[in-house]
């Protein structure tokens, strides 16, 4: 019985990680789909928006499912959903020169957001902390602008599961997304981001836990 139970148990977390990957790619399309007529109707000085010392206010929320990447570590088929406010700045104004300029032109990102984890499965808690994020912006497509990102962060957290069971916590994300500008100095972003949560071998057990989650959010541009 315990392996019919345990059998269920992953096939409901295939099917959701499955459900999970469906939604991002539909929010991906409405995003792109919305950033066609901007792009094609008028002209984006990247240069002008991304400007040394530009200052950044970033709104999102996401969420996740808990995936087993690695072998011989607990699954508890942990589901959340989360929301961070970011404010950074563009330190360094663009970069890319010489032949790889179409490719690495672009400019870094660099901020803190508090960031907020709500837990629903296998039961209600959460996790708040503060986040440093880094993300470097591609700039070479005009108003639809990829991005690259890591995130760090620590906080306290009530999550108590076989894979990690402490009141503190260390979250790591690296992401992948696109950014559409609606304005020079709006945009809205879509994006995929790999988490890792462990406590840093503060507390046992200490197995953390890996999640694939989406993201989506609107930045402004203050300065």
């Amino acid at each position: 019985m315990r392996l019919i139970g345990s059998f269920r148990s992953r096939i409901l977390s295939l099917r959701a990680e499955r459900g999970f990957r469906e939604r991002l790619v539909t929010l991906v399309a409405v995003l792109l789909t919305v950033g066609i007529l901007p792009a094609a109707s008028s002209a984006f000085d990247p240069e002008q928006t991304f400007h040394k010392g530009a200052v950044l206010l970033s709104v999102e929320g996401g969420g996740g499912v808990e995936t087993q990447i690695r072998e011989n570590v607990p699954i508890s088929d942990i589901e959340f959903w989360n929301i961070g406010i970011r404010l950074s700045v563009i330190p360094f104004g663009t970069t890319g020169s010489g032949v790889l300029h179409n490719v690495l032109y672009g400019a870094l990102e660099l901020g803190l957001e508090p960031w907020f984890q709500q837990y629903t499965h296998p039961s209600n808690a959460n996790w708040a902390g503060l986040a440093l994020v880094g993300r470097y912006h591609f700039l070479g497509l005009g108003r639809v602008v990829p991005w690259v990102e890591w995130v760090g962060a620590a906080g306290g957290t009530d999550l108590k599961v076989p894979e990690i069971r402490s009141q503190f916590a260390f979250m790591t994300d690296i992401g992948v997304g696109a950014s559409v500008f609606l304005t020079d100095r709006t945009a809205l972003y879509i994006g995929y981001r790999l988490q890792h949560v462990s406590n840093g071998n503060t507390s046992s057990p200490n197995y953390g836990f890996e999640a694939h989650t989406g993201v989506i959010g609107a930045t402004f541009f203050l300065k």
